[in-house]
C-alpha cells in the first residue's frame, strides 16, 4: 500500500501544472456529482457544416451540436468562443443574460481541449459569421492534457508521427489528407469494380513468404508449431484465384518487410494487386495510367498537380521507356553493345557500383538494373514506365517478346519513385521452377531478398493458369503524390516507429 501511494504521488509530481490545475476541476466537478466521464451518449441535431449550409431554413432554430472546445475569448459579461466536430468549425455565442450568471461563470473555467454539447440558436453576427447562441451547455469529457499553442499546433515531425490525434487537432491539413487518403482509395475501387474486377481477400500469414524480393517478418504459430511470416506480397494466392477461374481480381491491404524506414518506406504499407486473365503488361500499363488519372480527377477536378513545388501531369498516356534505353539516355552505357557478363563487370568497376554480393558473382542484369538505379532513377520526374527488365532480375515474368534477354515487365516512375511493378505473368510451370531454382543460388550467394519457391503455388501453377497480367501499385505513394505529402509517414495515419524509453 505505501509503494502504491508513493507511486501516486511521484505521478502527480510529474504532472505540469496546467495538468495539475485540469485535474483538480475534474476533481471538484466529481466531488460535486457532475463527472464530464458519466455522459454516455449526446443527442445531436446537426453538425456544424449541416448549420452552415442551411442557414436560411435554420435561421434562428434551435439545434444541439457538440465538438471540441479549441477557442475562448469570454471576458465580461459576453465573448466567443470555437468549437471543432468532424466538418470543421463553429462559432459559439456566450452571454450572461442567455446562459445565467452561474453557468456563464462556469463557462470561463472550461479548458480548450475540453468536450462540450451546446444547445442554441442559429444567427449571424454583425460580422455575417455564422454562429449558435448558447442558450444551455454541458461538459462532456475533460481533456487532462493541454492542447500545443493553438497558432502553430505540433511542428516536430517525431511529436507528430507519435502523437497523431494531437497532429490532427491542432493541424486541419492533416486531417484534410486523411480523409484525402480515405477519397483516393474509394475512387480505386471504384475504378477497378467498374471495369469488372472482384476484389477478393487473401492470407496475411504465410508458412512462405513469396511474391516478391525482400525481407519479412517472422512469427511463430504454437499450435501447428511452424514459423510462418507476415505477407510480403499477395501475387501467388491472386494467381491462384486465376487458376481457379476468377478472371479479374485485386486484394488491396497491408503488406509487410522489414526493411528500413525513409520518407519512401515505411515497414507497413497498403498495396493493391490485381491480375486479369487474357491480359499483358500492356493491358497493365493502361489500367495503371488510367486508374492514377481517374483517382486524381476525381480528388482535385484536373489531372495536373503541383507536387513539392513541380508540375506533374497524369493524364495518359504516361511516358514508356526501356530500361537499356534509359542507361543508354542518362549512363552513357548501351547495352545492346555489351555481350558479356565480363564486359558489364568492367562497366561495374568503372562506375564504382556497389552490390550485395562479390562483383566476380555479378551478372550483365545486375550492372544494367544497378546502372539504372544509380543513374536514370531519379531523373524520371513525369509519369514514367520503365519497360523490359532482365530475366535473372524478373523470375515470375515471361520473356519478351523478340528478346529472350529480357522480360515483359514494367515499373511506373513518378518524380523519381517507383509506384507500380507490373508483369506479362509467366504461366509455364516449368520455366517457373527453373527461374526460382536460380534464385535459391542467389540467396546461397548473400541475397537474402530472393525469391523462395512455394511448392503449393508451384502445384497451382501446373494445374494451368491462362495468359495473365499483374499489377501491384503502392497506394501510400500514390496518396503522396495526389495530397503534396513529402514523406510517406504523412499519409500514414500512424506509420511505424521506435518506442519511446
Amino acid at each position: 500500500m505505501a509503494n502504491d501511494e508513493m507511486n501516486i504521488k511521484e505521478l502527480e509530481a510529474s504532472y505540469s501544472e496546467q495538468e495539475a490545475l485540469r485535474r483538480q476541476k475534474l476533481s471538484e466537478l466529481q466531488a460535486q456529482g457532475r463527472d464530464p466521464f458519466d455522459v454516455y451518449k449526446v443527442e445531436r441535431t446537426h453538425s456544424s457544416l449541416q448549420i452552415k449550409e442551411n442557414y436560411d431554413v435554420l435561421e434562428g432554430a434551435e439545434v444541439k451540436i457538440a465538438g471540441r472546445l479549441m477557442s475562448k475569448r469570454v471576458q465580461g459579461k459576453a465573448g466567443f468562443a470555437d468549437i471543432h466536430d468532424k466538418d470543421g468549425r463553429i462559432q459559439l455565442f456566450i452571454k450572461i443574460d442567455v446562459l445565467g450568471e452561474e453557468k456563464h461563470k462556469e463557462f470561463k473555467t472550461l479548458d480548450l481541449g475540453d468536450w462540450i454539447s451546446v444547445t442554441g440558436k442559429v444567427f449571424k453576427t454583425r460580422t455575417e459569421e455564422i454562429s449558435v447562441q448558447v442558450t444551455e451547455y454541458e461538459l462532456i469529457s475533460k481533456s487532462l492534457k493541454p492542447l500545443p499553442e493553438k497558432w502553430h499546433g505540433l511542428k516536430d515531425p517525431d511529436l507528430r508521427y507519435r502523437q497523431r490525434e494531437v497532429d490532427i487537432i491542432t493541424n486541419p491539413k492533416v486531417k484534410e489528407t486523411f480523409i484525402m487518403r480515405s477519397k483516393i482509395i474509394r475512387y480505386i475501387r471504384e475504378f477497378l469494380d467498374n471495369r469488372g474486377y472482384l476484389e477478393v481477400e487473401t492470407p496475411i500469414l504465410s508458412p512462405i513468404a513469396g511474391g516478391a524480393a525482400a525481407r519479412p517478418f517472422a512469427t511463430h504459430h504454437n499450435a501447428l508449431d511452424i514459423d510462418m511470416y507476415l505477407r510480403i506480397a499477395t501475387e501467388l494466392y491472386l494467381k491462384r484465384c486465376i487458376v481457379a477461374g476468377f478472371e479479374k481480381v485485386y486484394d488491396m491491404g497491408k503488406n509487410f518487410r522489414n526493411e528500413g524506414i525513409d520518407i519512401r518506406h515505411n515497414p507497413e504499407f497498403t498495396m493493391i494487386e490485381l491480375y486479369e486473365a487474357y491480359a499483358d503488361y500492356n493491358d497493365m500499363m493502361e489500367i495503371m495510367e488510367n486508374l492514377v488519372a481517374y483517382a486524381c480527377e476525381k480528388i482535385h477536378g484536373t489531372t495536373k498537380l503541383t507536387y513539392q513545388g513541380t508540375e506533374i501531369e497524369f493524364a495518359p498516356p504516361w511516358r514508356r521507356a526501356t530500361m537499356v534505353d534509359l542507361v543508354k539516355e542518362y549512363a552513357n552505357v548501351d547495352f545492346n553493345e555489351i555481350k558479356t557478363d565480363e564486359e558489364a563487370r568492367v562497366i561495374a568497376k568503372e562506375k564504382h557500383l556497389e552490390f550485395k554480393k562479390e562483383l566476380k558473382d555479378c551478372t550483365k542484369a545486375d550492372v544494367l538494373n544497378a546502372l539504372f538505379e544509380e543513374y536514370a532513377e531519379e531523373k524520371l520526374i513525369q509519369p514514367t514506365f520503365v519497360c523490359d527488365y532482365p530475366v535473372e532480375i524478373s523470375p515470375l515474368t515471361k520473356k519478351k517478346r523478340g528478346n529472350a534477354e529480357y522480360t515483359e515487365r514494367f515499373e511506373g516512375f513518378i518524380f523519381g519513385r517507383e509506384v507500380c511493378n507490373a508483369y506479362s505473368e509467366l504461366n509455364d510451370p516449368i520455366v517457373q521452377r527453373d527461374r526460382f531454382t536460380q534464385q535459391a543460388k542467389e540467396r546461397e550467394l548473400g541475397d537474402d531478398e530472393a525469391y523462395v519457391i512455394d511448392e503449393e503455388f508451384m502445384s497451382a501453377l501446373e494445374t494451368g493458369m491462362p495468359p495473365t497480367g499483374g499489377l501491384g501499385i503502392g497506394i501510400d505513394r500514390i496518396v503522396m503524390f495526389l495530397t503534396d505529402a513529402y514523406s510517406i509517414r504523412d499519409v500514414i495515419l500512424f506509420p511505424t516507429m521506435k518506442p519511446q524509453n
